[in-house]
């Protein structure tokens, strides 16, 4: 099976991103996991949140941000990977001028039902 970009309309998900889902079983036959764009504005950040049984893997292949995992907060940068396991609250800032651009695999899929919002602490 094949995606192909132009034809995936991105929609905004419950932590305030937009998403492009490149492969979800919803949609295209796959079964175990989903890969999707992430694209955070410039000066936004996304809720935080986490996902009771998902563990994501995102990959920046543009712009910069800050990241909070958990307990911790670190700066992120084109070429970095963060593995963000199954229940870690976790959000990210866009704090350049461009879009922040994030590869996300997720396994199991992702599913709205999965994503809990948090009050910020």
């Amino acid at each position: 099976m094949k995606t192909s970009y132009p034809d995936i309309r991105p929609y905004t998900t419950k932590d305030n991103s937009e998403i492009r889902e490149l492969m979800h079983p919803a949609t295209h036959g796959n079964v175990n996991q989903s890969f999707a764009e992430a694209i955070v504005a410039p000066g936004c950040t996304t809720h935080l949140h986490r996902h009771r049984a998902t563990e994501e893997i995102y990959h920046i292949t543009a712009g910069e941000g800050s990241m909070r995992l958990g307990e911790d907060t670190f700066a992120v940068c084109a070429g970095d990977t963060i593995c963000i396991p199954p229940g870690t609250p976790h959000c990210i800032e866009n704090t350049g001028s461009t879009p922040l651009k994030i590869l996300c695999a997720c396994s199991p899929p992702y599913s709205h039902e999965d994503t809990e919002l948090l009050a910020e602490s």
